[in-house]
């Protein structure tokens, strides 16, 4: 799972298991495969970053939540 900012500032968190597309709109919409869309601040470039992040800490063994401000954005 991953921390996302809606528009309106409010956090969530995602499972990134139901992500089906994200597209720039320009704002940026995810789209979840039980058909329901979600806007938030991040780039798809940074929710792509994120989900690479989650998808190896499930690998290695650890599948926490990965923070807002995680390395792997670091170079963003």
């Amino acid at each position: 799972m991953i921390h996302v900012t809606r528009l309106d500032g409010t956090a969530a968190v995602l499972n990134v298991d139901l992500i089906e597309r994200i597209e720039s709109t320009p704002d940026t919409m995810i789209r979840l495969a039980n058909g329901e869309s979600l806007l938030v601040r991040e780039t798809p470039d940074v929710l792509v970053r994120r989900t690479i992040a989650f998808k190896h800490a499930v690998v290695a063994g650890r599948p926490e939540v990965i923070p807002f401000a995680h390395a792997v954005e670091a170079g963003s």
